[in-house]
């Protein structure tokens, strides 16, 4: 038997997350078949994970069970929390004047500038020499 969830998808940089929310959990995190605090090492990145169950209030209230791929740390952690978000919505509609006041529903579209010619990154010029 398969117990119903709630699905959102999360992007951030090149990291792309799929959250599915259990109701009835106990406050479970699962990423990629790991602990939640296994795979998310860095102090204080869970909570900055949590943070739309946190504003809700809701944080024992759902299992959350996460496949993400690509990109970095940050990157992952953004995604997760903006996969959580839009599945919260899924959820409850009324939850979007909470989560959109703390702006948990925008997608960060910053990502990396690409190379120009002539010079070393995005912006860095080579050292200038006179002679």
């Amino acid at each position: 038997m398969v117990a119903q969830y709630y699905e959102g998808i999360g992007r951030r940089k090149e990291a792309s997350a799929r959250v599915r929310l259990y109701p009835g959990g106990t406050g479970n995190i699962v990423i990629n078949d790991k602990d939640g605090s296994d795979y998310i090492s860095r102090e204080g990145d869970m909570g900055i994970l949590l943070q739309p169950l946190t504003i809700l209030g809701w944080e024992r209230t759902y299992d959350v069970s996460v496949h993400v791929n690509g990109g970095g740390v940050t990157g992952q952690r953004d995604a997760i929390r903006l996969g959580i978000a839009r599945a919260l919505l899924k959820i409850d509609a009324d939850t979007r004047p909470q989560l959109r006041a703390n702006g948990l529903l925008t997608r960060d579209a910053r990502a990396k500038e690409r190379k120009k010619p002539g010079l070393k990154r995005a912006r860095k010029a080579p050292t200038y020499t006179k002679r």
